[in-house]
């Protein structure tokens, strides 16, 4: 799920039209202003359904040799459900490259040799500065109350072909910059990611058509379970709130709200057509990050 979604991240850019807003400061009031070998470190809190979580991101800022500046992050002191997790051995050798330059597109991290309790903090923290990175690519988001919508659609897919043979989520982005705020140096921008008007995501049944929520299905999941099949199908949204210093465009605080309203049959054929009664359930998924150096 989370794969999907970084991937229409990754895929936004060719959607983009329009020049940019009329800003008439030296910069874009969201320019992120790096200075090398400063250093940050956020404190990430998590709910991903059951599971209850902190741990911290401790970075510095880097110049490659192009002359990009990037954040460079290790992850660390992860409590788990309260009790402190030890993360596995080659965690701390992995390191996790993000920037806001518009210039630069988002990429995924390597969590090949990372604990996988990782990938949900990592990628969440990428949709944290992707979502940043989009309103800095567009250069229109200029003004309190300023507004655009981008539409994407295309379906992304997280399927591995072999455990899950279907996995696709479909959305459209819906930018506001809420506020700017000279009084305290912030700017606020919300960032909806929400379900087009038509979703292009593969439905292989026909009960799969039927909206679970109150737009078409724009979420699918099929799993390869020994001797059965285990099919999921609704709507995904991901609302995040993101507070922005306006001295040099650092994310100081920010949340995701991200529900899955679903349905689940398991079922006996390839084509889904021989299930069970279905079952409801919403994934919730809520995270925080915070500055706190």
């Amino acid at each position: 799920m989370k794969t999907a979604s970084l991937a229409l991240i990754l895929s936004v850019s060719p959607f983009l039209h329009g020049p940019p807003g009329p800003w008439t400061g030296p910069n874009h009031p969201l320019d992120r202003k790096y200075r090398e070998g400063e250093t940050l470190v956020y404190k990430m809190t998590g709910q991903n359904e059951s599971w209850h979580y902190t741990i911290q991101a401790d970075g510095v800022v880097r110049q490659d040799p192009n002359g990009d500046y990037f954040e460079e992050y290790l992850w660390m002191n992860l409590v788990s459900d309260g009790q402190p997790t030890a993360l596995s051995p080659g965690s701390d050798a992995f390191r996790q490259r993000l920037s806001l330059d518009p210039d630069q597109n988002p990429t995924p991290p390597d969590l090949s040799k990372a604990d996988p309790k990782l990938v949900g903090p990592a990628l969440d923290f990428l949709t944290f500065y992707s979502d940043l990175w989009l309103a800095n690519k567009t250069g229109q988001l200029t003004h309190a109350g300023d507004h655009l919508y981008v539409k994407v659609g295309n379906p992304s897919s997280w399927a591995n072909g072999s455990q899950v043979i279907l996995g696709q989520s479909s959305i459209d982005f819906d930018l506001t910059l809420k506020s700017i705020n000279p009084s305290d140096n912030t700017a606020v921008l919300v960032v909806r990611h929400v379900p087009p008007a038509k979703s292009q995501v593969t439905l292989p049944a026909a009960w799969m058509q039927t909206p679970v929520a109150d737009t078409p299905n724009n979420w699918v999941e099929v799993d390869k379970l020994p001797g059965k099949y285990r099919a999921s199908v609704g709507q995904e949204t991901f609302t995040v709130e993101t507070t922005i210093s306006l001295v040099d465009g650092k994310i100081l605080s920010a949340t995701m709200d991200n529900p899955v309203k679903t349905i689940a049959r398991t079922c006996t054929d390839e084509a889904l057509t021989q299930c069970d009664a279905p079952q409801s359930h919403e994934i919730i998924r809520k995270i925080q990050i915070v500055l706190v150096q």
